[in-house]
């Protein structure tokens, strides 16, 4: 095997120790951490995750060698809320979407502590972040209880047979029901086959926004040390092999423009160094190994990262210096390459086309506009998104992006359109499978909490979409908590049809179950659409009488051009309106004396509402200054099933 000097560009060439998961040669026996712990804060979307993390950091105290050091933030340093949430989509929509990594020094002890996405859709960061963790802090609301989202991931680190440490924040509700929260937690453990130690587990009570916890409801403390005493006293140390070869999983990828990409991993055997020359292998092609070199090495330390020369076993650090390297890869010596077992994710559920826009509009408003720019996009977001896939689309200019849920695929979408991409994209459609010569399809349990008077709408809606209720319950303020069982194209476009039948007042939560059996055809949309008849600026005078075909999506003075979907037809079927006519003024003195009429609100669509609402023969035409629809040239007379 040929071996390049240092500081030679990295090369591909074949290894002779192969590169397979098992132990390394050289291990001469474990060792216990015990100044170290590894965890990951789970929870549903909205239960508090980020904010008691906020609380964490700010309360935490560099207790080293028996001292009393500084705070993470400084007295005078102003702090925003969700400072984890650095994302503006994050912010923006109030939902964690990117894994993150802070540490925490309690006692002399180093907490690594990441934090997670609370949606399955972007179960994929959880999936690949567990593998860093020797445990996680389970956070459930005071008055919800365990959620889908929460099973989801519950599930995940019990099959990885992690110690859980159970939270209940927001203790502070009026409504907040401990004791019950506690019970269906347990039997949450029970329902996903737990076993004794793991039902086994230690509670805290705690309020992320007042900053405070207690082992009991009723003996809550003034801030969160009972919540950092658990951690370290249930959490297990890692327990590492020091002496052995390096060995280093890259669980996540960062980007910084100065330094160029940065890979995020655990150390699990040995020691990495700074400016160390290393090899990289995967399980997924033994034989094969590339080199590199670590040009600098980092810490977490609190909310920043911090420059090292070297990281032992056990702890988490980020590394420099090798541009192509993956997740999944393993790091080792260059010596001794030996990769440990690759991360592997859930296989995606609902699939899109992106394609180059073809509107009227395009290249109006986009800065990316070729189907090179829209591939090389893709690419960049195969590197970091493991649960993305991408394949050819019917095209050359067309790719079938394929994800975790419409909301997985929406959030790249947007990132898309914010960084200025110009494209359009299909309705969202399910990925099946064949099982035992059997067409299958993905199916979800969908739990909604309605009022107790919209019941009887929301069981008749989920029948129509051929959704199987499987429980129902009462639940806090005259409300019920009903459980279906539902194909997961008939999820696509419920939301807006929920929140009518609703008065806007019920919540659904999704988590996907399994794959069964093909349902048939599901109606999805009984309302047609109200189509531009012609190429224009959209008049008052026109609107009027349009109005009152439905419901529009535009208002005067809008540019609109053929075939863009103008509004929602009140029946069934398209109708073409002409929302850029002018009155013709024959009599100057009677257009004067004309009296106005009131104009409808036009119904804003955002790219959300886009995705719910488009169906088959639609496309949803993407800029960064718009968010439109139109009919697809291409598509069949078929429409509002799927």
């Amino acid at each position: 095997m040929a071996v390049p000097r240092d500081g030679a560009p990295a090369r591909k060439t074949v290894c002779r120790v192969a590169a397979v998961a098992d132990a390394p040669a050289a291990a001469v026996g474990e060792v216990t951490r015990e100044n170290v712990r590894n965890i990951a804060i789970i929870a549903h979307v909205d239960h508090g995750k980020t904010t008691l993390v906020d609380a964490m950091l700010k309360q935490s105290k560099a207790r080293r060698h028996g001292g009393q050091g500084e705070g993470v933030f400084r007295a005078n340093q102003e702090t925003q809320e969700r400072v984890m949430d650095s994302n503006a989509l994050e912010r923006e929509r109030g939902i964690t979407i990117l894994a993150k990594n802070t540490a925490i020094t309690y006692k002399g002890v180093k907490v690594n502590v990441i934090d997670t996405p609370g949606h399955a859709d972007f179960g994929g960061e959880v999936e690949r972040v567990l593998n860093m963790c020797d445990g996680v802090v389970l956070l459930v609301d005071s008055v919800e209880g365990p959620m889908p989202q929460t099973r989801f991931v519950l599930k995940k680190a019990l099959q990885l047979n992690k110690k859980v440490v159970v939270v209940v924040n927001k203790i502070d509700r009026p409504a907040a029901r401990p004791e019950w929260v506690v019970d269906h937690t347990f039997e949450l453990f029970m329902d996903l086959g737990a076993n004794d130690d793991q039902c086994d587990f230690p509670v805290v009570y705690a309020s992320g926004v007042k900053g405070i916890a207690g082992t009991s409801p009723d003996s809550m403390q003034e801030d969160l040390q009972p919540l950092f005493e658990m951690i370290v006293n249930s959490v297990p140390p890692p327990t590492v092999l020091p002496d052995a070869p390096l060995q280093l999983l890259v669980t996540n990828i960062d980007f910084d423009e100065h330094k160029g990409r940065i890979a995020i991993g655990r150390v699990t055997a040995g020691t990495i160094r700074k400016a160390q020359q290393v090899s990289l292998c995967s399980s997924l092609e033994p034989g094969k190994v590339r080199f590199g070199k670590v040009n600098e090495l980092f810490v977490y330390d609190n909310f920043s990262r911090t420059p090292v020369e070297e990281v032992q076993a056990g702890d988490i650090c980020a590394l420099t210096g090798i541009q192509d390297i993956s997740i999944g890869e393993t790091v080792c010596t260059r010596e001794l390459p030996n990769a440990l077992p690759t991360i592997k994710v859930e296989e995606p559920t609902v699939s899109m086309t992106f394609k180059v826009n073809t509107s009227p509009f395009a290249g109006k408003e986009g800065k990316f506009v070729t189907s090179r720019n829209l591939k090389d996009r893709l690419d960049r977001e195969l590197e970091r998104n493991l649960a993305l896939r991408v394949e050819p689309g019917d095209g050359a200019e067309s790719f079938r992006v394929s994800g975790r849920g419409t909301l997985h695929l929406g959030i790249l979408i947007e990132n898309m359109r914010r960084e200025g991409y110009e494209f359009e994209i299909g309705p969202p459609k399910v990925i099946t499978r064949e099982i035992d010569g059997v067409e299958c399809e993905p199916y979800e349990e969908a739990i909604v909490e309605v009022p107790e008077m919209y019941v009887g709408s929301v069981v008749e809606l989920f029948a129509q979409r051929k959704g199987e209720m499987v429980d129902m319950q009462p639940s806090l303020e005259a409300t019920t908590r009903v459980t279906f069982k539902i194909a997961t194209r008939g999820l696509l476009g419920l939301k807006n049809a929920l929140l009518t039948a609703t008065r806007g007042t019920g919540l659904v939560n999704t988590i996907f179950d399994e794959y069964r059996r093909r349902a048939g055809d599901i109606s999805m949309r009984d309302q047609g659409s109200l189509v531009a008849f012609e190429t224009g600026q959209v008049t008052a005078y026109a609107i009027e009488s349009a109005q009152e075909r439905g419901q529009l999506f535009v208002k005067p003075g809008d540019q609109v051009y053929q075939g863009q979907v103008v509004g929602v037809y009140s029946k069934a079927g398209d109708l073409k309106v002409n929302v850029c006519k002018q009155k013709a003024l024959t009599n100057m003195r009677a257009a004067n004396k004309e009296v106005k009429t009131v104009l409808d609100e036009a119904r804003t669509m955002g790219l959300d509402e886009a995705l719910e609402y488009v169906t088959d023969d639609e496309l949803v035409e993407v800029t960064p200054l718009s968010i439109r629809m139109r009919k697809d040239p291409s598509a069949s007379n078929k429409r509002g099933r799927r």
